[in-house]
């Protein structure tokens, strides 16, 4: 496949330039209007491939299919899965992507502002990638590399398919969704459209790693109810809800934090707070990947705010707890040849698979939990989130053709 004519880099440079930043307080689906952009060129790229079914939903998701090129009856209906937006976290407007061509180790300084420099030091996959081309933002955006760049490479992928009918392959389902990055990814998904028994995320990070376990979650928020009083006469009366919240996130402990806590450790994480005197919120994230322990990490946060709370008799406080997603594990162990093909696929294509768990969630969380088990493959995104983010050439080219190994496996155990 190192004969192919690569179209990735040129889709992905196209792609980062179409701001499609989600927004997690919109109610609507997709949260952004300006997701659907880039939706409409995906499509009509496709509809140019020849795939005659593509085509945008109400709800901004893309749909496509390729049908099978091979006399086999019995080859299982796969589909490839990345989203379109980009984190609420960082701006993806205006984003200028920049290609640093054979990196050679030294620091890579942004020119739109110098005080972002990416330093191997910082970001140790650097050292992996000597030789190659680095693609960066220009130092004011994030690069949206999570996930255009699995956009991009599903999309080369199906250039390659239609372009080279040598490689015998079933049907393949292409699905790009929305909102991803504020947890809504597949909310509106029509699965029975998808038709697929399978399905692979590419939104991984380091070639060559594929990830059949992410966190289990749970959403969490923290209802206050103070006392209020004018202030200028509150002594022995107000209770400010705000000044009680503040107290409750000052009293979580760091050892059940993000920043204190790593590999196969869950966390309990404060991620937004807004009020008043007299009623406060805080929202929480809850993640482990042993989903039994989701319960006891939401009963620490009640014996912080009951022990807070002893302070102040007057107030009073509630929880509402609400799943979001599953470890896809439970799933994926139920159907080994799923992740056994995507690692084989990444052995044929010339590295070294590894199995990895990932310390979050993709839109394969939930799929696996709606019939349709899906692991994650490597994209080659890294500090995805942040202005620092960076992916390489070689990387999105190696994820291409990993996809394609991908549809020849299935066709040749079938």
């Amino acid at each position: 496949m190192n004969q192919f004519n690569f179209t990735v880099t040129e889709r992905f440079l196209r792609y980062v330039t179409i701001d499609t930043q989600s927004d997690p307080e919109s109610p609507t689906c997709p949260s952004t209007e300006k997701q659907k952009n880039l939706g409409r060129i995906l499509v009509q790229e496709l509809l140019d491939l020849g795939i005659a079914d593509a085509h945008l939903d109400e709800h901004g998701y893309v749909y496509a299919t390729i049908p099978a090129n091979t006399d086999k009856a019995d080859v299982p209906v796969i589909c490839f899965c990345s989203h379109m937006d980009t984190s609420p976290d960082c701006s993806g407007e205006g984003v200028k992507p920049i290609i640093h061509h054979n990196y050679q180790g030294q620091d890579l300084v942004l020119p739109d502002d110098n005080t972002q420099v990416l330093k191997a030091k910082n970001h140790p996959e650097l050292c992996k990638q000597i030789g190659n081309d680095i693609i960066t933002a220009s130092g004011t955006t994030l690069l949206g590399a999570d996930n255009k760049a699995g956009v991009a490479e599903i999309m080369d992928a199906c250039y390659q398919l239609v372009n080279h009918p040598e490689i015998k392959h079933g049907t393949i389902k292409i699905l790009f969704t929305p909102d991803e990055e504020i947890g809504r990814g597949v909310d509106k998904v029509n699965l029975q459209k998808l038709g697929a028994f399978a399905a692979y995320t590419i939104d991984g990070e380091t070639a060559g790693n594929m990830e059949n376990e992410t966190f289990s979650a749970d959403g969490a928020r923290l209802t206050i109810n103070g006392v209020s009083a004018h202030p200028g006469f509150a002594k022995g009366q107000m209770q400010s809800a705000i000044k009680i919240a503040a107290q409750m996130v000052a009293a979580l402990p760091y050892e059940l934090s993000p920043e204190g806590t790593e590999a196969m450790q869950g966390f309990v994480h404060p991620v937004g707070i807004s009020g008043h005197v007299e009623q406060a919120t805080i929202d929480f994230i809850i993640r482990d990947f042993d989903t039994a322990l989701l319960q006891q990490h939401a009963q620490s946060i009640r014996q912080i705010a009951e022990r807070v709370l002893q302070q102040f008799p007057g107030a009073t406080y509630s929880l509402d707890v609400k799943e979001q997603y599953r470890n896809m594990k439970q799933i994926l162990d139920q159907h080994p040849q799923i992740v056994e093909y995507g690692m084989e696929a990444i052995n044929r294509a010339g590295m070294q698979a590894k199995l990895c768990s990932i310390r979050g969630g993709t839109d394969g969380s939930r799929l696996s939990f709606m019939g349709v088990p899906t692991p994650n493959i490597f994209a080659g995104e890294h500090a995805f989130h942040g202005r620092q983010e960076w992916v390489s050439v070689q990387d999105m080219q190696k994820a291409v053709q990993t996809i394609l190994h991908l549809c020849t496996i299935w066709e040749e155990r079938s």
